[in-house]
């Protein structure tokens, strides 16, 4: 079941919009994720996990740039999901963003898929 969105909010260049459909949160992030936007992140995935939510689904098709503070934070939910028996999906990654996780090796302990869809029929 979609319940559309049911929350959202911006800081900066950074916005985080959080719908939930059956047992995912899907949480889109657009803009640019760095040191002075990633607690909005951090809040919102936590949030989820808090609320019963350990599959998360971060929509990045809207995320223009990413350092590595904003990995930090997604290796952070990715732990806290699967402690609560999910995890963390990333789907629809813009070139510029991937290319941090391939630099790190992050793309190794993520579930990475091409486009949203793809992601929630996973």
């Amino acid at each position: 079941m979609d319940r559309g969105t049911v929350g959202s909010a911006s800081r900066g260049r950074l916005n985080v919009a959080i719908r939930h459909q059956g047992a995912s949160a899907i949480v889109t992030v657009a803009g640019e994720l760095d040191h002075h936007t990633a607690d909005l992140l951090r809040e919102s995935l936590e949030g989820c996990v808090a609320d019963g939510f350990a599959r998360l689904v971060v929509d990045c098709s809207q995320l223009e740039f990413m350092d590595s503070t904003g990995l930090n934070v997604l290796l952070g939910a990715r732990l806290k999901a699967e402690a609560g028996g999910g995890g963390v999906h990333l789907a629809g990654m813009q070139p510029v963003v991937a290319r941090v996780f391939e630099i790190t090796g992050a793309d190794a302990v993520f579930t990475v898929h091409d486009s949203l869809d793809k992601a929630l029929a996973d």
